[in-house]
């Protein structure tokens, strides 16, 4: 990978292949990159995988295999624009199931743990209307939802 720019390294125990694997199947504009393992060296068996360098969605990322002393929790998360239900239903539907888990106001956890929030590009201009009504009863809707459904939120933006 190129030194411009940020990289995420996402810290996993023996899974970061795996892990590699999966985010580059589901999002567009990926790629695997080059997989570092350990030699005799150590500190890890020689020949088993300590990073794996990968592209999602265009953002560069390490996946890396620290052990067990670290984990995922919400203070980190992805954030995932949606054009439409149908793009929100599909990286939900992915990211949730073998083993993820739904959260609340459209906030998911993968099977891994990590934390992402799926997103309907829509709602940002809905909960940021001048009008606080509208962005009100906007707002009310998203916090009653799992899975975040488009046009439930329009119907409330609206009033109906």
């Amino acid at each position: 990978m190129p030194a411009d720019g940020f990289t995420t390294c996402l810290w996993f125990d023996g899974q970061a292949e795996e892990a590699a694997h999966y985010y580059v199947s589901i999002f567009k504009n990926s790629e695997l990159g080059q997989v570092g393992r350990y030699t005799d060296a150590g500190p890890g068996p020689a020949g088993s995988v300590v990073a794996v360098e990968f592209v999602a969605n265009g953002q560069k990322f390490v996946a890396l295999n620290g052990g067990p002393q670290f984990t995922f929790d919400e203070a980190i998360s992805f954030q995932i624009y949606c054009a439409d239900q149908e793009e929100v239903d599909f990286y939900w539907n992915k990211l949730t199931e073998d083993g993820g888990s739904a959260g609340p106001c459209g906030w998911l956890k993968d099977k891994f743990g990590l934390s992402w929030q799926v997103i309907p590009a829509r709602l940002l201009e809905m909960i940021a209307d001048p009008d606080p009504e509208k962005a009100t009863r906007a707002s009310r809707a998203m916090l009653q939802m799992s899975k975040l459904d488009i046009a439930a939120l329009e119907k409330a933006y609206a009033g109906e």
